[in-house]
């Protein structure tokens, strides 16, 4: 991780190291972090965030996959972290509960990849590849967030 400082922003600070589910564990960081992050950021700044988070993601995600020697690596979490802070803005304010279930939808659709996720997982190759799937997964998780507000 410290061989490089991209290295860093892409293995989510360190949370994609983790040896069981790196994915699951870099999505938690990205809701400690929103957590902590939102008593400073406006809606704008986040937007602003998330908005060059994703696009130099493209380029640092997919400089570190080139490193790894593979497309996708397991340890690189920063398509995870964008994509769900992406999510907690939009269902924030949410009770804990709430989060904690946007969390499960999130990390089911970025896990199994259902059609269409599958589709663009397989397809897209590069880091703008690594970073568009859990987009396409954060979408999807808020349709569903939306579709169960509405049976509230």
């Amino acid at each position: 991780m410290l061989t490089h400082p991209l290295h860093i922003i892409s293995l989510g600070f360190g949370s994609g190291l983790s040896p069981i589910m790196p994915g699951t564990v870099g999505t938690l960081f990205a809701w400690a972090s929103f957590a902590v992050l939102s008593r400073h950021l406006t809606v704008i700044d986040w937007a602003v965030l998330i908005v060059v988070g994703f696009i130099a993601g493209c380029w640092i995600t997919g400089f570190t996959a080139r490193k790894l020697g593979t497309d996708d690596p397991s340890p690189v979490v920063w398509d995870e972290i964008v994509a769900f802070w992406l999510v907690l803005l939009f269902v924030t304010p949410e009770t804990f509960t709430g989060q904690l279930w946007t969390f499960v939808v999130f990390r089911f659709f970025d896990m199994v990849k259902p059609p269409p996720i599958r589709y663009f997982d397989r397809r897209l190759k590069g880091g703008f590849g690594i970073m568009f799937d859990d987009l396409v997964a954060a979408f999807f998780t808020l349709l569903v967030v939306a579709l169960w507000r509405m049976t509230i």
